[in-house]
């Protein structure tokens, strides 16, 4: 082989890729999308097209911090908590945190169910819920010694009090900490913030009401088959990405579609 020839192909070999994880979930079935090819794909960062060159679906194990609202209106998620600990893994862990006017860790990873169910006999109510200074408190450090995929469940009852950190400092947090965020919640005025949130962490959103209509069965395996259930997509250049980056589907269904910068 020439000299040149073989130089170029070990320059293109050893060229560091851009990698994006991205969720894709069906909006009527609030299912994972798992077909998709690199072709289905159109991603635009701050406008200007990136080319995707590979997309590989994957459904792993992930560690989930259950983010759990202990305000006054608290009490009517508690169930779902108990509904979504049943749904761990062999090797898989949870923490639970509780938040109202703070965010305060309940119960440090672990793998058993009975250490968290008894974690949340023991949570109390009050305060009013203030969203996003609870994600990034959580956030901050709250992964350390993680050993899968990092994500949040967020289970509000759905209201939003006075927090005093903006959305865009969560964005960027928890994309420097490869934390996606699952919002799971009730009804109420945030639904806008809680979309944005999953949108721009690699996440997905789940309204209880909705859910509830679509079926009578338990909303737990329908969350974590989402949890774990995303692409990872190589696109082309080794530019980083901005905060600007968009992601579309060519599909006709209606799809929800976030995406998380992988470092």
């Amino acid at each position: 082989m020439r000299p040149v020839l073989l130089l170029l192909l070990l320059s293109l070999a050893a060229r560091p890729a851009t990698r994006v994880l991205v969720t894709v979930v069906e909006q009527k079935s609030g299912r994972p999308v798992t077909d998709l090819k690199a072709g289905d794909f159109t991603v635009l960062d701050d406008r200007a097209p990136r080319s995707v060159e590979a997309a590989e679906f994957s459904s792993h194990p992930v560690d989930v911090m259950l983010l759990l609202d202990t305000s006054l209106v608290g009490p009517a998620v508690q169930p779902v908590a108990q509904n979504l600990i049943g749904q761990l893994k062999e090797k898989e862990q949870m923490a639970v945190v509780s938040f109202d006017s703070s965010a305060t860790l309940i119960q440090d990873f672990t793998s058993s169910r009975d250490l968290l169910a008894r974690a949340l006999a023991g949570v109390k109510f009050g305060n009013a819920p203030r969203v996003v200074d609870a994600l990034y408190a959580a956030i901050d450090g709250g992964f350390q010694g993680s050993s899968f995929r990092r994500v949040i469940l967020l289970l509000t009852t759905g209201l939003e009090g006075p927090s005093r950190i903006e959305e865009r400092e969560v964005f960027r947090l928890a994309r420097r900490n490869q934390v996606s965020i699952y919002p799971v919640y009730m009804a109420g005025g945030a639904r806008s913030l809680f979309e944005s949130l999953a949108r721009q962490t690699g996440g997905a959103c789940f309204q209880l009401r909705d859910m509830k209509r679509a079926s009578q069965d338990a909303p737990g395996p329908r969350i974590f088959e989402v949890l774990r259930a995303h692409y990872t997509l190589t696109l082309s250049g080794n530019l980083a990405l901005s905060e600007k980056i968009r992601i579309e589907v060519k599909r006709p269904e209606r799809l929800s579609v976030s995406a998380l910068t992988l470092e």
